[in-house]
């Protein structure tokens, strides 16, 4: 007992002397992010987190989540709990419509959407016929659109942008279908605007890997996507480091600078970034 003690103190001291001399500890992990909402895949508090000139994200102001078209009724009286008072769900018209129910625009929750549709480059297009059906067809896929989701689903960011700006809201949720692709770019984003280390964005956004099953997402696969083994189409199911360094790679050769893409692409210049900064930064 007495030498579980004295590891655990010296784990504590050295952890105080990296406080002390600036030195960022690493990002919670999946448990210290992740939020039960029942019905809800891949919900996780972006909070707490520490950017490079010592602040800390705070916790219970922006979530990023998978689809709440199906929380069952626990679900939602759990979000409701959380503060919720604006949802920005970037997922396509196609995929609303799989839910079934209306429920999330009479919620009351500050509900925001837009009418879009698949563009001509999803993979349902580029794999049929007689495209490739490989693994690494399927990554490269990834990394193609992935250069392409930081301007197609700019309209979205922005109002995301402008919410988190708002100092009268409540707790944002950002979501799309898996929480894993367009949301992951979005809450890249954000964080980027409040100065966390690209390391730590990328450990965030990998973290999807762990909070869900490409199993389960594969059952959601439609067309010739549908027939296709698990190990040909994983790279579809998963994040990977390279999917974000391709849309952050985009972004600068579009626009020169991340800060420009805010600019340019969302009309977040440096009022509105600040404006987020001071609401949640601690």
């Amino acid at each position: 007992m007495t030498a579980r003690l004295t590891i655990f103190a010296a784990v504590l001291l050295l952890a105080s002397f990296a406080m002390a001399e600036g030195v960022a500890p690493p990002p919670a992990d999946l448990e210290g992010q992740a939020v039960t909402v029942e019905g809800a895949r891949n919900f996780r508090d972006v909070g707490g987190y520490r950017t490079t000139d010592g602040h800390v994200i705070a916790r219970e102001v922006l979530y990023r989540s998978g689809s709440l078209g199906k929380l069952s009724p626990e679900g939602r009286l759990q979000l409701a709990e959380l503060g919720i008072t604006s949802i920005v769900d970037l997922r396509t018209s196609e995929e609303r419509a799989h839910d079934g129910n209306d429920w999330l625009a009479n919620a009351r929750l500050g509900y925001w959407t837009r009418d879009y549709g698949s563009s001509g480059g999803t993979a349902a297009v580029t794999f049929s016929g007689a495209a490739p059906r490989t693994s690494e067809a399927m990554r490269q896929w990834m990394i193609e659109a992935y250069m392409r989701l930081p301007f197609d689903q700019a309209p979205s960011y922005r109002v995301l942008f402008l919410r988190l700006a708002d100092p009268t809201a409540g707790a944002v949720v950002v979501n799309c279908t898996a929480g894993k692709d367009r949301t992951g770019i979005a809450t890249a984003l954000v964080l980027t605007a409040l100065d966390v280390p690209y390391e730590t964005i990328k450990e965030d956004y990998l973290l999807s890997n762990r909070a869900v099953d490409p199993s389960a997402l594969q059952g959601a696969l439609t067309g010739p996507l549908a027939a296709l083994p698990l190990e040909v189409v994983m790279p579809i199911l998963v994040v990977e480091g390279e999917y974000l360094d391709a849309a952050f790679a985009a972004i600068r050769e579009r626009n020169g600078s991340v800060e420009a893409y805010f600019e340019k692409e969302l009309g977040a210049g440096p009022t509105q970034i600040a404006a987020i900064r001071r609401r949640l930064l601690r």
